[in-house]
């Protein structure tokens, strides 16, 4: 009888860890990776005349059948791609945050409205998009948003003005796993794409982000390799040059 009992045990903790943990995905136009039990690193790709094919990070966070998404990929076929895969593993998209108003951020906002997905941005990151005429998030927040990914908070929070003067950071308390977005650069990377950037301000705002989060194990830059907190002192750092 203890055979039996041990059994079914073992194959209900099977059966949730494949529900909680799905496998890695990989495709020519898109990566989802495990980061952590409640984190995944999503890569998608766009192509720039100043720099090329440019690999771009976005987050999703996941539990218990639901998740919410963090930067789409960056554009329709690899959101396609990304919300395909949720569904074969079951998981319900409940939202979607863009970090700001670039496209790597919001390429795939249309598509996941389409399928009656709510979005929140930034009221900055609304106003930005407005003005370029690119879909804006459907709802505003000020300074911070928390949302539940099951009993998981993800904080969103601005804190000023970097890569543009919308963006935001998400955190993860469960699993210390901060997104910077384009806010943070990967170790020895460059500093990218200025166009709407304050540098100034830059170095300013990701101190905030240190002294918002210090108990921080895993960043998630924009681009590049995922790292520590060695990417926030990095990216002070480059622009306080």
């Amino acid at each position: 009888m203890k055979s039996y009992t041990t059994f079914f045990i073992i194959l209900i903790l099977f059966i949730s860890c494949s529900i909680d943990n799905p496998k890695n995905y990989q495709s020519e136009n898109l990566k989802i990776i495990g980061v952590s039990e409640h984190v995944w690193q999503h890569i998608s790709y766009l192509d720039t005349e100043q720099f090329g094919k440019v690999a771009c990070n976005g987050m999703l966070v996941i539990d218990d059948g639901e998740a919410i998404l963090i930067d789409t990929p960056t554009g329709k076929e690899n959101t396609t791609e990304l919300y395909q895969w949720l569904q074969e593993n079951d998981i319900e998209l409940k939202a979607v945050i863009p970090t700001h108003f670039h496209k790597d951020c919001l390429g795939g906002l249309d598509y996941l409205h389409s399928k009656g997905i709510e979005s929140y941005g930034s009221y900055l990151t609304i106003l930005s998009a407005s003005k370029k005429h690119i879909t804006p998030p459907q709802n505003a927040f000020k300074d911070s948003l928390t949302l539940m990914v099951d009993d998981h908070e993800v904080e969103f929070k601005y804190l000023g003005k970097g890569h543009t003067n919308d963006n935001i950071v998400a955190y993860v308390p469960s699993d210390k796993i901060l997104f910077g977005g384009c806010l943070v650069k990967s170790l020895n990377a460059g500093k990218g794409n200025l166009e709407d950037a304050d540098t100034l301000a830059w170095p300013i705002t990701l101190a905030k982000v240190k002294d918002t989060y210090p108990t921080v194990k895993k960043v998630i830059p924009g681009h590049g390799a995922i790292g520590d907190t060695k990417l926030l002192d990095y990216t002070i750092e480059l622009f306080s040059k």
